[in-house]
């Protein structure tokens, strides 16, 4: 199978870095409202690839994350007297609730953005540091 290399600009082979194994990380919703079907796209699509390569018999570790802290949050909570985080929990509930109306399978890991801040500045720093 190939697939589009962003870095490279190219259709490539996929093949796994580990053999036997895939590992796939994929943005998740920003959880502020329901989710749309323009969020569903990519929702499926990874679903679609992870249940492919599970099907070729490779084991996959898919990975997606819940933004659950940013500017439209803050400000929806602020509008609805709530805290970021009870807004986030409501979203992230009615994200399962579409997710499996769609049969779109849950992910292996499911982190949240809040509970992983430093390591998001970290590795953003390593970015810059790197060019």
């Amino acid at each position: 199978m190939k697939i589009f290399n962003s870095m490279t600009g190219q259709k490539e082979e996929l093949n796994p870095l580990h053999p036997g194994q895939f590992n796939i990380y994929a943005c998740g919703p920003t959880v502020y409202n329901y989710f749309h079907i323009g969020n569903a796209r990519p929702f499926i699509v990874f679903d679609t690839l992870r249940r492919y390569l599970e099907y070729r018999g490779y084991k996959v570790n898919f990975v997606q994350n819940f933004t659950d802290v940013d500017d439209k949050m803050i400000r929806v909570a602020s509008e609805e007297g709530i805290t970021v985080k009870e807004l986030g929990e409501r979203y992230i509930g009615e994200y399962f609730k579409d997710a499996k109306a769609l049969n779109i399978r849950p992910a292996t890991v499911r982190p949240k953005a809040t509970e992983h801040i430093g390591d998001i500045i970290a590795l953003v720093k390593k970015l810059v540091d790197t060019g």
